[in-house]
C-alpha cells in the first residue's frame, strides 16, 4: 500500500460523497484523486486505468464547469434523464472502446489486465461525461464499473483500493435512489 493509495483513497472517498449530494466541491476533490491515483496505476502497470484518469482529469474540469454554467441561462444544471440520442452514443462508445483499447493494450504494452482494465477505463469515461451533464444513468454506469473494478484490484493486490470501490459502489447505488427522488 502506497501513500498514493491512501491519500488518493482519502480524496476519491470524498469526491464520491460530494457528488451523492451534488456539491461542487465533488470536482477539486476528485481532481485530487485522479493525480494520485495516475501516479498508482502507472506503477501497477494498469494502464487501461492511467488512460481513464487522465481523461478523467479533464472530464472533471469540464464537470466543474458545467454544474456551475452549463444549465439554462448559464446557471447550474439540474439532474435529468439522458435522452435516446445520449444513450445509444453511451452504449455504442462502451461496445466498441472497450475492446478495442483492450486489443491495443494486449498487443502493444505490457499491461496487467488488458481488457478487463480498458472495460473499466472506458465505461467509467462515459459515466464522468454523464455525469459531468447530471444524467441520471451515470449512477447506473458506476455501480457496473465497480463491481468490475472491485476484482480487478484484488487481482492485483490494491486491497484499500478495491476496498474504496466497494464503498463507491455502495455510494452509487445510494446516489442513484437519491438522484432519482430529485427528477
Amino acid at each position: 500500500m502506497s501513500l498514493f493509495e491512501i491519500i488518493g483513497t482519502a480524496f476519491g472517498l470524498a469526491s464520491v460523497v460530494l457528488t451523492v449530494k451534488e456539491n461542487i466541491w465533488c470536482w477539486p476533490t476528485g481532481i485530487v484523486n485522479i493525480v494520485l491515483f495516475l501516479v498508482m496505476f502507472w506503477h501497477e502497470r494498469l494502464y487501461g486505468d492511467v488512460v481513464n484518469y487522465a481523461v478523467m482529469l479533464v472530464l472533471c474540469v469540464y464537470g466543474w464547469y458545467e454544474w456551475l454554467r452549463g444549465g439554462p441561462r448559464r446557471g447550474p444544471l439540474q439532474v435529468s434523464f439522458a435522452g435516446p440520442g445520449e444513450r445509444t452514443i453511451a452504449v455504442a462508445v462502451c461496445l466498441v472502446g472497450s475492446p478495442a483499447m483492450g486489443y491495443g493494450f494486449a498487443r502493444y504494452t505490457d499491461a496487467a489486465l488488458p481488457y478487463w482494465d480498458s472495460i473499466i477505463a472506458i465505461v467509467s469515461m462515459v459515466a464522468q461525461v454523464l455525469l459531468a451533464r447530471k444524467r441520471i444513468e451515470n449512477w447506473i454506469l458506476w455501480i457496473f464499473v465497480d463491481v468490475l473494478a472491485i476484482g480487478v484490484y484484488l487481482v492485483k493486490g490494491l486491497y484499500l483500493t478495491s476496498a474504496l470501490y466497494l464503498v463507491f459502489l455502495v455510494l452509487a447505488s445510494i446516489g442513484l435512489v437519491q438522484w432519482l427522488r430529485r427528477v
